[in-house]
């Protein structure tokens, strides 16, 4: 069986998400860089970010309208040539430009991934859409990898004019990958965006209920962990900025692997099954490393534990995915994936601010552990659905 690196339209689409990816990287680590060394303010800083993750709320409807009423090849092209040409007012330098730009591209990037994953599926079979997904997160940490490193470097040696270019040329390359046809169905361009929309929900039903609250005790959790993490790193194991730094990146090393092993594991479990027993892995992991300075505070120990973190990691947004596209039409999929990617985002922020407001009242360690039980109860939801989801299957064959 060939698997989906075989298929050109798939193939082309997972280098054009790649190189994009790159791309969306340089910019988030090298704008607020800049922003600092311009202002010295951390709350400046902090503003940058924050424009980055409002665009996939607000656009979640578009987003996912667009994904099912236009030919979806074509609005990754255009999202791609609009992503070049949004940069080029980085050359003026203004701090207003510079967020201007930041919420353009994050808004750019919303359009770009509904369409993305809803397509996946139109270009591999079904017994290969968990696989690709693998492939595809395998792409994001290398992405991450390679577009986080050059982010710096780029602004160190040419400032930023360098990260402009560097990063156009990534979106023009991705447009370059996506002007060929993928020889799917084209979309139709005549809804209206909200009626559209709320069509879109009625089709989150069944199975795709249960995945709601999956879904958001994923995103709690990982929004607690964003906020925790500095002040595990900084209170339990005296680190600073650097180790801050080496441990979330070492997570991508552990994620390289994990999507390398998606493809062998979508052969041998559901969708369903990697999904819960990739929350379930992650949670135990999780809870051996906030537990880990009990028994040592050996930075090599930690080291370890978050690079195996890497993996589970991947492998559940890869069987998160694909229960969403396997219980999806295709006519619909754009907009049903759109409105989870916008409730993940929702319970992210959600998390956390519940990790600003907890840490003290409650304390880090009863927090930290809450954070891992979080996404047991998301493994162990999983299992429930999945197995609900099998029966009925079966009952009304």
């Amino acid at each position: 069986m060939t698997g989906p690196l075989g298929l050109p339209a798939f193939r082309r689409m997972w280098v054009a998400g790649f190189v994009s990816e790159i791309g969306d990287w340089i910019l988030l680590v090298a704008l607020p860089v800049y922003v600092y060394r311009l202002t010295g303010s951390v709350g400046s800083t902090a503003t940058t970010f924050v424009v980055a993750l409002l665009p996939s709320l607000a656009l979640s409807p578009l987003a996912g309208v667009l994904a099912d009423r236009w030919d979806r090849r074509r609005l990754m092209l255009c999202v791609s040539v609009a992503q070049a040409l949004a940069l080029l007012p980085l050359l003026t330098g203004d701090l207003v430009v510079v967020n201007v730009v930041m919420a353009v591209q994050a808004a750019l990037a919303a359009l770009f991934e509904p369409a993305k994953n809803a397509l996946l599926p139109q270009l591999v079979g079904p017994d290969q859409v968990t696989a690709a997904n693998g492939l595809v997160g395998l792409n994001t940490n290398l992405a991450r990898l390679i577009g986080a490193s050059l982010g710096g470097l780029v602004l160190g040696w040419s400032g930023l004019p360098g990260v402009l270019w560097a990063d156009v040329a990534s979106f023009l390359v991705a447009a370059v990958l996506l002007a060929r046809p993928f020889g799917v169905v084209n979309r139709s361009g005549d809804a209206r965006v909200f009626r559209a929309w709320l069509d879109g929900l009625r089709e989150i039903r069944g199975p795709l209920r249960g995945m709601v609250a999956v879904v958001g005790l994923m995103a709690l959790s990982q929004g607690m962990f964003v906020v925790l993490f500095v002040v595990f790193v900084a209170e339990r194991l005296g680190g600073g900025e650097e180790e801050v730094g080496l441990l979330r990146g070492i997570q991508a090393i552990g994620g390289l692997a994990g999507g390398a092993a998606v493809g062998l594991l979508a052969r041998r479990m559901s969708a369903w099954s990697l999904l819960g027993w990739s929350l379930v892995v992650f949670a135990v992991i999780a809870a051996v490393g906030w537990n880990g300075p009990y028994l040592t505070t050996a930075f090599g120990f930690f080291l370890v534990t978050f690079a195996l973190c890497g993996a589970p990691g991947v492998t559940a947004g890869a069987g998160m995915m694909s229960v969403l596209q396997l219980h999806t039409s295709d006519a619909v999929r754009g907009r049903v994936l759109s409105t989870f990617m916008s409730l993940y985002d929702g319970f992210q922020a959600l998390g956390m601010v519940l990790a600003g407001l907890l840490a003290v009242p409650l304390g880090l360690t009863v927090l930290l552990d809450v954070q891992a039980g979080l996404y047991l109860a998301a493994g162990l939801a999983t299992f429930l659905i999945g197995f609900s989801s099998v029966r009925l299957a079966a009952s009304s064959s």
